[in-house]
């Protein structure tokens, strides 16, 4: 089974100074600790990084401060995804030049372009970056478009698009991919909860918020199934599945890095519009910290 980039890949927050700026430091300090209990990879400047209010200066810095903690010991990938094409190749040409593992690219939001909009977009980013590897970014639930399966097969045809982050919560659609392209394209989930059901219709592994406290239990889970003790892997799942509920209670990333900071971590606050999470829920997600000996 091809696993380009690992099977767990912890989507990492982006930790802030008290004065708003990027924490750097706290940065390649939890890189650094990601890499060692449990993940494979790092995606920076995703959806959990906040990329929306990040400036491509700070994206940059940061993806080059990982790079530097981690060296080759995990896959980095970048989140350089756009609405604007243009945009999105210059941001993933710039990440190219560093030397990273790949690319995350999400589906263009608000505009809402069609099918055949979405795979010219994809392919020209692909064509302008050829020796990068893609790994595409399917979440409706944001961006108000769907990728859909026969879009994706008509993406995997080209070299350098090599796995998808499929966060449709559709596993009806992840079974169609798996059936349209080749065995050489990973499936990854993009939600925690769906990780164990997607690895039954072909998936490979999981693009997490999770792992950021759990990793090492994420590939216990994980190489339980592939090693066929689906009991294990399933008890693993009951036992993770208060935890994946407590963090999407509300916006992703709010809870982790609450979680993170109960931890003290300090990765400090989030960037408006994103705000606090509500006290009762602080409260559940101390309890559920707790209850998995994480706090």
């Amino acid at each position: 089974m091809n696993e380009p980039f690992g099977r767990v890949i912890a989507a990492m927050v982006t930790p802030f100074a008290a004065d708003g700026s990027v924490n750097y430091r706290v940065a390649e300090k939890l890189a650094a600790h990601l890499v060692d209990n449990g993940n494979d990879g790092l995606v920076i400047c995703g959806t959990t990084g906040e990329s929306p209010t990040l400036s491509w200066e700070e994206e940059y810095e940061l993806f080059q401060v990982v790079q530097k903690a981690v060296g080759s010991k995990a896959k980095i990938i970048a989140g350089t995804g756009s609405n604007s094409t243009t945009e999105a190749i210059a941001a993933t040409q710039k990440a190219a030049k560093l030397g990273l593992d790949g690319s995350l690219q999400v589906v263009p939001y608000y505009n809402k372009p069609p099918q055949e909009g979405l795979y010219s977009h994809f392919s020209a980013i692909a064509k302008a970056c050829p020796d990068l590897p893609i790994m595409l970014y399917n979440v409706p639930s944001r961006t108000s478009r769907n990728l859909e399966a026969g879009t994706v097969a008509k993406l995997a045809q080209i070299d350098n698009i090599i796995a998808i982050k499929e966060a449709s919560g559709d596993l009806e659609q992840a079974c169609q991919i798996r059936c349209l392209t080749p065995p050489s394209f990973a499936i990854y989930s993009g939600e925690d909860v769906l990780t164990l059901p997607l690895l039954t219709v072909g998936g490979v592994g999981v693009v997490s918020v999770a792992s950021h406290l759990v990793g090492n239990k994420m590939q216990e889970m994980i190489t339980a199934y592939h090693q066929g003790n689906n009991q294990v892997a399933q008890a693993i799942q009951i036992e993770l599945l208060p935890l994946f509920k407590a963090l999407f209670a509300t916006t992703n990333p709010i809870p982790v890095k609450k979680a993170l900071n109960l931890q003290g971590w300090n990765v400090g606050g989030l960037r408006s519009p994103l705000c606090e999470l509500q006290l009762n829920l602080v409260e559940d997600l101390k309890t559920i910290l707790k209850e998995l000996n994480l706090l």
